[in-house]
C-alpha cells in the first residue's frame, strides 16, 4: 500500500512515518505543507492521501483556519478527479460546545465559531463530493516531536520551570499520535482488501479526563522518572483554569463505530503516555551523558 501524507512537520506525519518503517507492506511519500500538484498526485498514484489535523482550531488565527480548509478542498478536488481516496483527520474541537453524552459519529459538528463553521463546511462538501473518503475525528493529539505535539510543549515548559495551564472544566480524551497512526495504517489495509466502510470515524483515548487533570499527570509522572534517575530539578507550576463555570464542557467522543467497522481499539493515553515519557527520559539521559564525555 502507498500512502501521500501531507505536512511533513506534524506529529502525525511523523508517527506515520514511524508506523510505516515498522511495516513491510506500507509505502510512504510525505510532501513538506499541504500545497498538492495534481501531476504529482497522479504521478505517485497513492492509494490515499492523508492530511493531519489542525490542532487547536478555536485558538488558531482565522487566517490559518481558513487556509488549511481551502488547502483540504483543492486536494479533495484533486483526489476526485485522480479516484484517489482521501483522508481527512480533524479536531474534536469543531464540536465547540461538547455534549452531556459521548459523541456518535453521525452527528455533524455545528459550532458558533465562524472559524470552525468553516471547517464543517469542508467536511460537507467532503462528504458531498467525493464518496471515498474518511474523515477521522481525533480528540487533543500528543506526541514528542512535530508540530502540534502538545506533549513535548508541556515537558519544555514544565523543565525550564515555566508555569502549565490546564483547564479544569474541559472534559476531552487525549490521544496518542503513534496510536492514530497505527489506528489509520490498519483502517487503509482494510479497505485495500475491500472493506469498503468509507465515512466518518472518531478515534480518541480511553478515559476522558480534564485538561487540567491530564498536565498533572503529565508533570506528576515526569518528576517521579527525573527523580528515580537521581535528577531532583523543581518542575514548573500547574494551574487550573476555570472558563465554563456554570456548565462544564464534554468534549468525548464515541469511538464505537471505529472497532465495529475495522476493529480499531482505542489505546489507554495513560500507558501510551508513560511509553513517551519513558522515551524523552532515556533520550534525555543520553544527551546528558554525551555532553559529559564532550567537555
Amino acid at each position: 500500500m502507498k500512502l501521500l501524507v501531507l505536512d511533513a512537520g506534524h506529529c502525525l506525519s511523523l508517527a506515520l512515518a514511524r508506523e510505516a518503517n515498522r511495516r513491510s507492506d506500507t509505502e510512504l511519500t510525505i510532501e513538506e505543507g499541504l500545497a498538492l500538484d495534481a501531476e504529482r498526485l497522479a504521478a505517485l498514484a497513492p492509494d490515499a492521501l492523508v492530511i493531519p489535523p489542525l490542532s487547536r482550531p478555536i485558538v488558531a488565527a482565522p487566517a490559518e483556519v481558513t487556509a488549511h480548509a481551502e488547502a483540504v478542498e483543492r486536494c479533495m478536488e484533486a483526489c476526485r478527479e485522480a479516484r484517489i481516496p482521501l483522508v481527512w483527520c480533524v479536531s474534536d474541537q469543531l464540536y465547540e460546545d461538547g455534549f452531556a453524552e459521548p459523541i456518535d459519529e453521525h452527528v455533524i459538528p455545528r459550532p458558533r465559531d465562524e472559524s470552525l463553521r468553516r471547517l464543517v463546511a469542508t467536511g460537507d462538501r467532503i462528504r458531498a463530493e467525493h464518496p471515498h473518503h474518511l474523515i477521522v475525528r481525533l480528540g487533543p493529539l500528543f506526541a514528542l516531536e512535530g508540530s502540534h505535539a502538545w506533549l513535548n510543549e508541556l515537558i519544555d515548559t514544565l523543565i525550564t520551570g515555566g508555569e502549565v495551564r490546564g483547564e479544569a472544566d474541559v472534559t476531552c480524551c487525549p490521544t496518542s499520535a503513534d496510536a492514530v497512526a497505527m489506528a489509520l495504517v490498519g483502517m487503509l489495509q482494510q479497505q485495500q482488501c475491500g472493506a469498503d466502510a468509507w465515512g466518518s470515524y472518531h478515534l480518541a483515548g480511553t478515559e476522558p479526563v480534564s485538561v487540567y487533570t491530564f498536565v498533572s499527570v503529565v508533570r506528576t509522572q515526569l518528576a517521579t522518572r527525573l527523580e528515580g534517575r537521581g535528577d531532583h530539578r523543581p518542575l514548573g507550576p500547574i494551574r487550573a483554569l476555570h472558563h465554563h463555570h456554570d456548565h462544564p464542557l464534554r468534549r468525548v467522543l464515541n469511538c464505537r463505530r471505529v472497532l465495529e467497522a475495522f476493529g480499531v481499539h482505542q489505546k489507554p493515553w495513560r500507558l501510551e503516555l508513560g511509553n513517551m515519557l519513558d522515551a524523552w527520559c532515556r533520550a534525555h539521559a543520553e544527551e546528558c551523558t554525551a555532553g559529559e564525555e564532550g567537555a
